[in-house]
């Protein structure tokens, strides 16, 4: 790995549609796929009005998770294994059926859900200093890098979406907070909206599948040394380190 970005896929084909880009991510899972590696759920992006503001965008993307993005709760990620990482705090969904769109509605989702974690998502750019527009993200995998699950399962009778409360902390400073709420009113909201967009290309939620739903505040970028813990109302904590 040179570790060196590249320039964004728009400043060289300036047509590019978000659904091209599309298919480029979907071209690039079923190389990693024929790898041997497995898609174990997905990422939902770009959930928060200030995000889509900022790419000129009116609606999330998505991206694939696949087995060897997986972290271990507190564990530790080599610096020299990523280029430009930045950090989120989300609410992750495990689902116990299968959501197929289109139709799906945040109802649907409740229904189809195990339980609910806290997740640090893990984003990264092939994209030089992230100069990237909808399109760049999209065939980028959607920024995919890596995940961590931490807390404890929680049942979605049991705690409140809209309202669950983020603290995150880097070094042990407060960086970030948030709320359920930010990630399209209701990170329920977000599984259907990826449901329903997936029926697009004749692809389904699987149950056992992991949904990363969503930032619920800005992405913090990481750098060697540094160490990020997302507390959670309820269902508790998740920290990984650089």
């Amino acid at each position: 790995m040179t570790k060196v970005g590249i320039a964004p896929l728009t400043s060289v084909d300036s047509g590019l549609t978000v659904e091209e880009a599309y298919h480029i991510q979907l071209e690039n899972i079923n190389k990693k796929l024929a790898q041997g590696q497995k898609i174990v759920g997905k990422k939902i992006g770009l959930t928060s009005l200030a995000m889509q503001n900022l790419l000129g965008v009116d609606e999330p993307d998505y991206g694939h998770l696949l087995d060897s993005m997986v972290v271990e709760n507190g564990g530790y990620i080599s610096i020299e294994s990523v280029l430009q990482p930045k950090v989120e705090a989300e609410i992750a969904f495990i689902l116990k059926k299968d959501l197929r769109g289109p139709n799906v509605t945040a109802l649907d989702v409740l229904q189809a859900t195990e339980f609910v974690v806290p997740a640090l998502e893990i984003v990264d750019s092939r994209v030089q200093d992230w100069k990237i527009k909808l399109q760049d993200t999209v065939a980028d995998n959607g920024s995919s890098c890596l995940y961590v699950l931490g807390g404890k399962p929680a049942r979605i009778e049991d705690i409140d979406l809209e309202l669950i409360g983020m603290v995150l902390t880097k070094n042990g400073e407060l960086v970030n907070t948030g709320v359920g709420a930010a990630a399209l009113g209701n990170p329920a909201a977000c599984v259907a909206w990826l449901a329903n967009k997936l029926s697009e290309f004749d692809i389904s939620l699987r149950a056992g599948e992991v949904i990363l739903s969503g930032a619920l505040s800005a992405a913090e970028a990481a750098n060697k040394g540094d160490s990020f813990t997302a507390r959670f109302a309820h269902i508790g904590q998740v920290s990984v380190h650089f």
